[in-house]
């Protein structure tokens, strides 16, 4: 579905994306995963066929995406981190609007409507104006508009940026409901988003690929179940005691205790087996002994350790 080698972008003498190569299936979620500036975006932009690339080649469904640019683009639905929305028209009046921007026909929009406005949750938004939308619902549809025109492959920058837990647990089902029917390549700096939605992790470091494969490829390469923060009200200490005996966990320390009543914050260190089970497995044991949880995430620092740890075994490769 997606064939890229050699990939490389310059702005000026600033190097964005350095010879990137890799392969995504038809029907597969893939994700780029990085830090803040590692080549992400500039590289899904090149993939959407809006930028050109200083050196290598894109293939989307056999299409060259330097070559034949406007063929590509029909086959590709992108969302940007920043919702393109006209915020004064409705969700059906924007959605009709854009399917006819992309060439269907009148008819045709009104047929495909109903499912995409069902697919993406916004069947009982369709008459709002989009401006009176969530932050959560107006991601969605920044989606729906990128599914419209029933693409091969949809393209979603940071696409739980800026939402809150819940609204993140409902969009990752969005987008792992996507596949399948679609080849969705999304771009995201959290290590739990990508894990829990895509198929293929693809790392980026620099503007290089440093690692590719599935969640267990990865980490079996670092032998390393990773840090994760949870969120958690009650008492700390017996917060702690309930998940210090699990299989799952290696390590349990209280990194924030507030006062009575407030959030206090456990970093817990994973057996590494299976990342996103064992996270399952530490809510239900906080939650089924009384604790509430409200935030779950990758502690701050685990990226970037990643990537340090994954670079330093490529130079032993070496």
């Amino acid at each position: 579905m997606i064939e890229v080698d050699g990939l490389t972008k310059y702005y000026g003498d600033i190097r964005a994306v350095s010879d990137l190569s890799f392969s995504i299936e038809r029907g597969q979620i893939a994700g780029f995963l990085g830090l803040n500036g590692a080549g992400k975006s500039t590289a899904l932009k090149i993939l959407a066929g809006f930028l050109l690339p200083t050196a290598g080649s894109v293939r989307v469904d056999g299409v060259d995406v330097v070559a034949e640019p406007e063929k590509v683009r029909r086959s590709i639905g992108f969302l940007p981190e920043e919702p393109p929305l006209y915020k004064e028209m409705t969700v059906r009046a924007f959605l009709t609007y854009l399917g006819k921007l992309r060439g269907m026909g009148g008819a045709e929009v009104s047929a495909r409507l109903p499912s995409v406005l069902e697919r993406t949750g916004l069947s009982q938004h369709g008459d709002r104006v989009i401006e009176t939308l969530s932050l959560g619902y107006r991601k969605r549809v920044g989606i729906a508009q990128a599914i419209i025109h029933d693409p091969s492959l949809v393209i979603l920058d940071e696409p739980v940026s800026g939402l809150d837990p819940l609204q993140r647990v409902e969009m990752r089902k969005l987008v792992r409901g996507l596949g399948g029917d679609h080849t969705v390549l999304i771009s995201s700096h959290n290590l739990l988003e990508v894990e829990e939605t895509c198929d293929l992790l693809l790392m980026l470091g620099d503007g290089r690929l440093v690692a590719q494969g599935s969640e267990a490829d990865i980490h079996s390469r670092i032998g390393t179940g990773g840090s994760y923060e949870f969120d958690v009200r009650g008492d700390v200490a017996a917060a702690a005691d309930s998940v210090r005996g699990l299989d799952a966990v290696t390590e349990v320390s209280v990194t924030r205790a507030g006062g009575e009543g407030e959030v206090h914050e456990l970093t817990v260190v994973l057996a590494g087996q299976d990342r996103s089970g064992e996270v399952e497995q530490i809510v239900g044991a906080l939650v089924g002994s009384g604790f509430g949880v409200s935030r779950v995430e990758a502690a701050s620092n685990e990226l970037e350790d990643l990537f340090l740890k994954l670079a330093g075994s490529q130079e032993a490769e070496g």
